[in-house]
């Protein structure tokens, strides 16, 4: 690949090109939503830093690959060009998500009220992940009055979230601490 210069000084007026070609507004509803994807994936990247579960390495680097084909296809204007399969996301993603929610959550004990963030820096920052997942998911719902959204792209994405949470229970576990209960006397 050739070295070139990472700025390109196209976006100095507030657009930027899709996958396509065409140019849209920075502010525009398909750069929130796959902006918000790559925040997410960046977090998860810290995540995987900071992670107690070490066995969790190979479902957070799956996650990060699949969350960048997200951005890729949420990217593409497909009136124009169609998606790259690399850009798809397959029943067989949701499915390894969903085996992984279910293998993390035999291993927890059974829940005791609502669970606040925290109780170990992992679990803060799986916690982290999945508030961000869920902004990410609202901000792909919000697509779909416009264009059409993958289902499974949209399950996946949902599923997601559900894994971090379990996660999150899983690293304040493993760090052999309890898990924050909410006190809804607040007190």
């Amino acid at each position: 690949m050739a070295k070139g210069k990472i700025y390109t000084a196209t976006g100095d007026a507030g657009t930027t090109s899709l996958v396509g070609g065409k140019r849209v507004l920075k502010t525009d509803n398909r750069l929130e939503a796959y902006g918000t994807v790559d925040e997410l994936n960046a977090y998860i990247g810290w995540l995987m830093e900071v992670t107690a579960l070490q066995e969790e390495q190979k479902i957070l680097r799956f996650v990060q690959n699949k969350l960048f084909a997200i951005g890729s296809n949420l990217a593409t204007d497909t009136s124009v060009i169609q998606l790259k399969a690399a850009s798809i996301v397959t029943d067989e993603d949701v499915e390894k998500l969903e085996k992984s929610i279910d293998r993390l959550s035999e291993l927890m004990p059974p829940f005791r009220g609502f669970v606040l963030p925290g109780g170990s820096l992992s679990a803060a920052a799986a916690h982290i992940c999945r508030t961000v997942c869920r902004r990410a998911e609202r901000r792909i719902y919000a697509l779909t009055s416009v264009q059409e959204i993958d289902e499974n792209l949209r399950r996946f994405v949902n599923r997601l979230s559900d894994y971090l949470f379990v996660l999150a229970r899983a690293e304040v576990i493993t760090a052999g601490k309890e898990e924050i209960i909410w006190d809804k006397d607040c007190k």
